[in-house]
């Protein structure tokens, strides 16, 4: 009796040092996987202020496609990009063909809301707005490495959103922003996803395309897409007033 008793004393105390040692694996690990995190968060913060200022100054070519399914309406619109060298986002209109609707309530309101957004530092992707978890490393579609991060606000705000990021390894820079804003910007709308991708140019991360599909009341769902071209760092900063004005008139605009 005796030495069944002291046998499974023997096998508990065996399993307990087993569990302690498993314990002190996982924390092993998990202090392992929180190092490369630290790192590569501190890396990715010193990059993209670095990258505000190597934006400044530049244009591109926007060509904005917005359409409500239900209501069978489409619109398409061409403008050039510019952000100053003091970081001010304007565009000057260079066409649009398809609904006023479209052009007034779906693609002047995105425009607008971008530029009401732009400074606001308490809407920047990085630690002091949102919580990041390491996913791990992983293979781009363009085949480089990526660090891969889901984050979460910290608090309920319009432009903010809930998902995930990814950066390039080689210049911590973000090549892909994909989530679901925290609180929509309007009463109408129930839903708002978005997915955002960017490609590494001389250190550069230069916008490709951003799609949101908008559950909105009412109307049902609304598509938007937007394709970045022609990507010009420090482009001639002339031209502002014109630009803010054409951007500011498309709500009242009337023509197609």
């Amino acid at each position: 009796m005796k030495r069944k008793t002291i046998a499974t004393l023997s096998v508990i105390l065996l399993l307990r040092v087993a569990a302690l040692a498993d314990d002190n694996v996982l924390e092993q690990q998990r202090q392992q996987s929180e190092k490369p995190s630290a790192a590569i968060l501190n890396n990715y913060l010193q990059a993209t202020q670095a990258h505000e200022a190597d934006l400044r100054g530049a244009s591109m070519d926007v060509d904005i496609d917005a359409s409500v399914p239900n209501l069978n309406e489409h619109g398409k619109l061409r403008a050039l990009r510019k952000i100053s060298k003091v970081g001010q986002i304007t565009y000057r209109v260079l066409g649009f063909q398809g609904d006023n609707t479209i052009k007034s309530q779906v693609i002047a309101r995105y425009l607008q809301a971008e530029q009401q957004g732009q400074g606001d530092m308490s809407l920047a992707v990085v630690p002091a707005n949102y919580k990041f978890k390491y996913k791990g490393e992983k293979t781009g579609p363009s085949g480089d490495r990526v660090y891969n991060f889901q984050i979460s606000p910290r608090k309920k705000k319009v432009g903010l959103f809930k998902g995930e990021i990814e950066l390039d390894a080689a210049t911590y820079l973000p090549v892909m922003e994909r989530g679901r804003f925290v609180k929509n910007p309007s009463v109408f709308f129930k839903k708002v996803d978005f997915q955002r991708n960017f490609k590494i140019e001389n250190g550069v991360a230069v916008p490709q395309n951003m799609s949101s599909t908008i559950d909105a009341r009412l109307i049902g769902k609304v598509e938007l897409n937007i394709n970045y071209t022609n990507f010009t760092p420090n482009a001639a900063d002339d031209d502002q007033t014109a630009t803010g004005s054409e951007t500011a008139a498309l709500p009242g605009s009337t023509n197609k």
